[in-house]
């Protein structure tokens, strides 16, 4: 198994802190034959707290937990990485995976737009927009966030588990 995967790294930019050291991670297309599956994939691979629903659409994050977007139908462009991150296409079957501080929303997307998320063991997750009086805590929380033991999409053999546990140790 060789998934195709994109990354994409994003500098704190003094609002929204995004991840120091782990990339965001995209999935094109990994889940478009299984579109109506992806919850149970991702608790079947032990990412859970799940929901479907939108993303809103101011920028966000959150700072005590990783998350995973499964996107279930439809198509939008999200803007991930903060005011000056990168506009994101995405459509059914694709799957993004955010490192804690990630900031993200939605640009635009078509009606039927509905995205599954999920946390790793099912950690619980709080919501910062970035406003100044959140950050001393939210940067030291996002420090304390742990590694997922594994791939939202693809279990312990996922591309996650490389991609990340090399970032930690570099």
């Amino acid at each position: 198994m060789d998934p195709k995967v994109i990354t994409y790294y994003f500098a704190d930019d003094g609002r929204i802190p995004n991840h120091p050291s782990l990339p965001l991670i995209l999935y094109p297309g990994a889940l478009k034959e299984k579109s109506d599956r992806i919850e149970s994939i991702f608790n079947e691979n032990n990412w859970r707290n799940s929901w479907t629903n939108g993303v809103f659409d101011y920028h966000h994050y959150h700072s005590n937990a990783h998350e995973v977007l499964g996107v279930q139908s439809g198509s939008a462009t999200l803007q991930a990485g903060g005011e000056h991150g990168k506009a994101l296409s995405v459509q059914a079957g694709d799957v993004i995976v955010l490192p804690a501080g990630t900031g993200h929303k939605h640009l635009n997307a078509s009606p039927d737009f509905k995205v599954v998320g999920a946390y790793p063991n099912g950690m619980n997750y709080n919501l910062r927009r970035g406003e100044a009086g959140e950050r001393p805590q939210a940067l030291e929380e996002i420090g304390k966030v742990p590694l997922p033991e594994t791939d939202p999409v693809y279990g312990s053999e996922g591309p996650l588990i490389e991609l990340w546990k090399h970032k930690e140790r570099d």
